[in-house]
C-alpha cells in the first residue's frame, strides 16, 4: 500500500508535469479565501477541534468547512466515532510537520470510509496549518493529517488545507520527533466544540 507521506509526494508531483499543471490550473480558478475563518464559521463551535495529547498539552484547531467541506465533514465524523482517540503522531520532522491519524501507525492506514476527493484551495501552508495527508493520487486522502511547524509554500495548492491551530501550538512543538518516534506522542482524546468524543471501538482496516 502507498504510504500517505507528505514530503516525498512533492518530488513525485514535480516529475509529473501534466498532473502538476492541471492542479495549478484548478487552484488558479478557485477564488482566494481569507486566511482567518469567516465570522460565521468561527462562531460555530462544531468547527473547533481539540486534541488532548499524551505530552500533557492540548491543541485547538479552527476547522474551515468554507474551504474544504468534505474533508472537514470527514474529520468531524471520525472524531464523533472516537476514531482518533489513542492514535499516534507517527511521522514528525523538525522544522516541517507532525503527521498522524493512521490507525496502523506506519503511514499506510486510514478509516474504513471511502477516500476523499481533493479540495485544493488557496489557504497557505503556514505555521499551524492543518492539511490532509495523501498518496500520489490527488483523491486519496482519508483520515491522516499533518500540522505544519513552519511555513512551506511548496505545498500550497497540492494538499487540502482544512484548518489551523488557534491554541496550543507550543504543545504541537513538543510532539515527539521521529519517523516513527521511539515513544510517539498520542492523541488521548479528540473533541468538537468542547464535547467529549465517545470512546467507541474502531473497526479493523
Amino acid at each position: 500500500m502507498i504510504k500517505l507521506f507528505a514530503l516525498p509526494l512533492l518530488a513525485l508531483a514535480a516529475s509529473l508535469p501534466s498532473v502538476a499543471s492541471a492542479q495549478a490550473a484548478a487552484s488558479a480558478a478557485v477564488p482566494p479565501l481569507p486566511i482567518n475563518a469567516p465570522a460565521e464559521v468561527a462562531a460555530d463551535l462544531s468547527n473547533r477541534l481539540t486534541l488532548e495529547l499524551s505530552n500533557g498539552g492540548a491543541v485547538t484547531i479552527q476547522l474551515r468547512p468554507d474551504a474544504a467541506p468534505l474533508t472537514v465533514e470527514r474529520i468531524k465524523t471520525l472524531v464523533r466515532q472516537g476514531f482518533y482517540n489513542g492514535l499516534a503522531f507517527h511521522r514528525v520532522i523538525p522544522g516541517f510537520m507532525a503527521q498522524g491519524g493512521d490507525p496502523k501507525g506506519d503511514g499506510t492506514g486510514g478509516s474504513t470510509l471511502p477516500d476523499l476527493k481533493a479540495e485544493f484551495n488557496s489557504l497557505p501552508h503556514l505555521r499551524g496549518s492543518v492539511s490532509a495527508a495523501r498518496a500520489s493520487e490527488p483523491d486519496s486522502a482519508n483520515s491522516q493529517f499533518y500540522i505544519m511547524f513552519l511555513p512551506r509554500i511548496s505545498l500550497d495548492g497540492k494538499y487540502t488545507v482544512f484548518g489551523r491551530v488557534i491554541s496550543g501550538m507550543a504543545n504541537v512543538d513538543k510532539i515527539a520527533q521521529g519517523e516513527p518516534p521511539a515513544e510517539p506522542t498520542r492523541i488521548v482524546r479528540a473533541t468538537l466544540g468542547g464535547v467529549t468524543a465517545s470512546f467507541l471501538p474502531r473497526r479493523a482496516t
